[in-house]
């Protein structure tokens, strides 16, 4: 029997991909790809070397080792290799992913597929970098990368403190966060660009809340604002913030 048939058979099962969405991937005719997993066929070279590439696994690993017997999950195993050699874990979630983050936030496999990196400046443990698009948080750029740690509850949310809130109907954004002391219901999320209005959402209608603990913009990519604008920005920011808590306390 071959190890490496089974194992191609396994991985594409492990993703969820049918033969024709596999063989697609491999630029292979999926009746080819059914006399690999039928071992009607040894699998070429060149296949070989995209599915090593596609799931980093060793080439090696795919003709010698029965992948799918291990005891432990292979997408589980591969995250502790990784976690292992670094106490400190960033996936990273660029703009472009951000709608299948909506649906895959909570997959492990998804997760596991996003690239990770690392940074001096922070300690060890567990982050997670969202790409943001849009002026609503200038001077804080477009295209700004923001590192956040995630908040587990209500009681966690620090006033005015900057995060990237995750819902259903708003997607993934990246706003100033109040709360009312009276109520646990909703929070009010506040532009930093105060062109953009405050609005409201039902806390129950929150999926993730990632408190920023970094910003990291290219260089050349921050906002050319004049001191006067900025200033503006400031006050006005300062009494929207003000309005805000007066309507919270009433």
């Amino acid at each position: 029997m071959s190890i490496a048939c089974q194992n191609l058979k396994f991985l594409r099962k492990q993703k969820g991909w049918t033969q024709q969405e596999f063989a697609d991937k491999l630029g292979i005719k999926r009746s080819l790809l059914g006399a690999y997993e039928e071992e009607r066929a040894e699998p070429r070279t060149e296949v070989l070397e995209l599915v090593s590439d596609m799931f980093r696994v060793s080439i090696d690993d795919l003709l010698r080792r029965d992948i799918g017997s291990q005891k432990e999950s292979f997408l589980e195993k591969r995250r502790q290799q990784k976690l292992g050699n670094n106490r400190q874990h960033i996936e990273f979630v660029p703009v472009k992913a951000a709608a299948g983050y909506l649906a895959g936030y909570n997959d492990d496999e998804f997760i596991e597929e996003l690239n990770t990196f690392t940074l001096p400046m922070l300690g060890a443990g567990n982050y997670r970098a969202f790409e943001i698009a849009g002026d609503s948080m200038l001077p804080t750029p477009s295209g700004s990368v923001i590192v956040c740690h995630k908040i587990d509850g209500w009681d966690d949310i620090k006033n005015n403190e900057t995060y990237v809130v995750v819902t259903n109907r708003e997607g993934i954004v990246y706003k100033r966060v109040l709360k009312s002391n009276r109520s646990k219901g909703k929070i009010t999320l506040v532009s930093d660009n105060p062109q953009f209005e405050p609005y409201s959402v039902g806390f129950e209608d929150v999926i993730e809340l990632w408190q920023s603990d970094a910003v990291i913009s290219k260089t050349g990519q921050q906002s050319r604002l004049s001191v006067n604008h900025l200033a503006d920005m400031v006050s006005h920011l300062q009494d929207q913030v003000s309005m805000l808590k007066k309507k919270i306390r009433d």
